[in-house]
């Protein structure tokens, strides 16, 4: 290609160039969820909102970019003292958000920094208020408290404290193994309440099953003697009863003829064997003196039969006479 035909076409080149370049510098596009400061000859002239945006070419220039959204930053681990001088390495997150760009800007350098700075030493001056366990506790204590600290100084510079979030808390190695064996003593003794307790329900258990036991017993001796004592008493009545019955069967057959006669015999034969069994089961017994006489006994217990004995019952519908 020729120079000549080069030569109105480098002009055109450097004229669309820099047509290109004032237009990209006037014309700004912001994402969303994002703010962009301009300064007009060096001070602050203006937010940008997002969308398109139109700037004065060669005056105006964005200085900073700001998003707006949560951002997390990890606050590094740390060592904090307690209340007891009980050394400890906390770590945590911390949740911000840009809320005014202007204040973002101009009101520190790195405000990001700033608000993970005053959380760590928020953080160092709350473990110092507390003992060892009340800070292994009190984590929800410690991150409001820490969120509200880092809230009021930074609302100077624009953002938001969302929430504070410690990650770990860590004592010494010499204060875990110490609170292990805390541990484990603490176990092992609710274990032996536990295993004492058992046993303290066991003899009771064992106690009451023996009383009661004890009283069901009682209450079946108890009810043995009244069937018993009820048996006896029936025993007693129906012997009564039968001796009753035969009396007046006696009594009846005395009236009739031969029945003294009959009753006599029979008065004699039970004297003679009721001697004859008393000499056979005792070794001394007492004689009367007139056992010979055997007829004058019985004859006796005829009077006395005869003295008590009853009339036979008269016939239905007669009169008595009188004597």
């Amino acid at each position: 290609m020729s120079s000549e035909f080069l030569t109105p076409i480098v002009p055109l080149v450097l004229l669309l160039m820099f047509g290109f370049g004032l237009l990209r510098s006037t014309l700004r596009i912001v994402p969303q969820q994002q703010s962009w400061i301009v300064e007009r000859l060096g001070r602050f002239h203006r937010a940008l909102e997002p969308g398109l945006n139109i700037l004065m070419p060669f005056i105006d220039r964005v200085a900073y970019r700001f998003d707006l959204r949560e951002v997390p930053t990890e606050v590094p681990p740390q060592v904090c003292i307690s209340l007891d001088n009980t050394t400890l390495t906390v770590d945590g997150f911390l949740y911000l958000q840009i809320t005014d760009a202007k204040k973002a800007a101009y009101g520190s350098s790195s405000p990001m920094v700033a608000a993970m700075q005053l959380a760590q030493t928020s953080m160092r001056s709350e473990i110092g208020k507390l003992h060892l366990d009340q800070a292994l506790s009190s984590r929800q204590m410690l991150n409001t408290a820490v969120a509200a600290a880092v809230e009021e100084a930074a609302v100077n510079w624009g953002i938001k404290v969302l929430r504070y979030e410690i990650k770990d808390i860590t004592p010494p190695q010499e204060i875990l193994h110490a609170m292990e064996l805390q541990i484990t003593a603490e176990r092992e003794k609710r274990a032996m309440i536990f295993k004492s307790e058992g046993q303290r329900q066991q003899q009771i258990n064992t106690s009451e099953g023996q009383q009661q036991q004890e009283i069901n017993l009682a209450d079946g001796r108890k009810q043995a003697e009244i069937l018993r004592a009820e048996g006896e008493a029936r025993a007693i009545a129906l012997v009564a009863t039968a001796t009753a019955d035969a009396i007046r069967a006696i009594a009846s057959a005395a009236v009739v003829d031969g029945g003294i006669e009959a009753l006599q015999m029979q008065l004699a034969k039970d004297y003679i064997d009721k001697w004859g069994n008393l000499a056979k089961v005792g070794t001394s017994i007492v004689v009367p003196a007139d056992l010979g006489n055997i007829g004058a006994m019985v004859a006796t217990a005829m009077q006395i039969v005869k003295g008590n004995s009853i009339a036979p019952p008269m016939p239905t519908g007669s009169v008595p006479t009188g004597g």
